[in-house]
């Protein structure tokens, strides 16, 4: 067949995505990955060890690992490295309770109403979408989604430099779990964390904190980033996962604040999904601004052009670019003068 022919493949692959979601889901809920860890390694023992039907385990591992989470040679299954590290559930980094928020009631609904979120330009579910007052929807975030932000809070970690004996005041916007500003406490034994969020939120972080033993050095500042004043002055302010909820001018006010909040020569850091001018690529980078039109009024995700101008709108000297490989995310770093 000429491979320049037309094929139904992609259309195929695509509307029938969900069915990879829910044999992922149904793996992670049998816990099919740490049971291979163990050493059940055909379909019979699987199912005996998860009380399920070795028919039924037997087609799922044969998709698993039609779709690369698992290797298969003869009836023995075993783990990709990818799995081991990330879905056998005593790995540090085991991605298993993230699908309590990925998979969440109120975010897969945003995406059942996505032709109609294409025509307004923002979410159709309600007027904020999942940013609304206090949504209960960031403690399920905070509480699940850790594992994947250890990796992107060391390398931020990293950017912040210098001797790790001075001193540093470090405002965490919009914190959340709060393991950004933790993991700065943690690299920085001089470093005072003040962590601002929703009250029902920072009850995660503030568990965070007195589990990595920097609670002593972890303020609370409850509230909405929008109303409160934030405080100051501060070194490092922290802008993560956070100004892709807005549109650009709510960014530039926010940049505003930060600017005001932070001492002389201090540093702006945002940490998000930023793809580049063409916004198709990186293509798990660039593809984040379809949740954001699913899931808010105004979102997007942003290019470094955009978040130079804004920074620089509010003040800052100059901002640099960060790539953050392994992750999705890069960050921005913007300087005040």
């Amino acid at each position: 067949m000429d491979p320049q022919s037309p094929s139904p493949v992609l259309f195929f692959d695509t509307i029938s995505a969900y069915e990879r979601t829910e044999a992922l889901r149904a793996a992670i809920e049998l816990d099919l990955f740490t049971l291979v860890a163990a050493g059940h390694r055909t379909a019979t023992q699987l199912a005996s060890a998860c009380q399920a039907s070795p028919r039924g385990v037997r087609i799922l591992a044969d998709y698993l690992t039609i779709l690369g989470f698992l290797s298969k040679r003869d009836d023995q299954y075993e783990l990709t490295h990818d799995s081991e590290v990330f879905l056998v559930r005593q790995s540090p980094a085991y991605l298993g309770g993230t699908v309590d928020f990925l998979l969440t009631t109120e975010l897969r609904e945003c995406f059942h109403h996505l032709t109609a979120a294409v025509r307004r330009g923002g979410t159709a579910i309600s007027n904020e979408g999942t940013i609304s007052y206090d949504n209960p929807i960031w403690v399920a975030f905070a509480r699940t989604m850790a594992p994947l932000i250890q990796l992107p809070a060391r390398l931020l970690a990293d950017m912040v430099g210098g001797d790790t004996q001075q001193p540093l005041r470090v405002l965490d916007v919009a914190a959340g779990h709060g393991l950004f500003g933790i993991t700065v406490a943690k690299r920085y034994p001089q470093a005072h964390i003040t962590a601002l969020d929703w009250p029902n939120v920072l009850a995660v972080a503030t568990e965070n904190a007195r589990r990595a033993g920097v609670a002593e050095r972890h303020a609370l500042r409850p509230g909405s980033a929008f109303d409160i004043n934030w405080g100051g002055p501060y070194d490092v302010v922290l802008l993560t996962n956070f100004l892709h909820h807005f549109d650009i001018p709510t960014c530039e006010k926010l940049a505003a604040k930060a600017y005001s909040s932070l001492a002389p020569g201090g540093r702006a850091f945002t940490l998000d999904f930023i793809p580049e001018p063409d916004r198709i690529t990186p293509p798990s980078t660039a593809g984040f601004a379809l949740t954001m039109l699913a899931t808010t009024a105004h979102g997007d995700a942003y290019t470094f052009a955009e978040y130079q101008q804004t920074f620089a709108k509010a003040g800052f000297l100059r901002s640099d670019f960060h790539a953050m490989p392994p992750t999705m995310q890069q960050a921005v770093v913007s300087y005040k003068r």
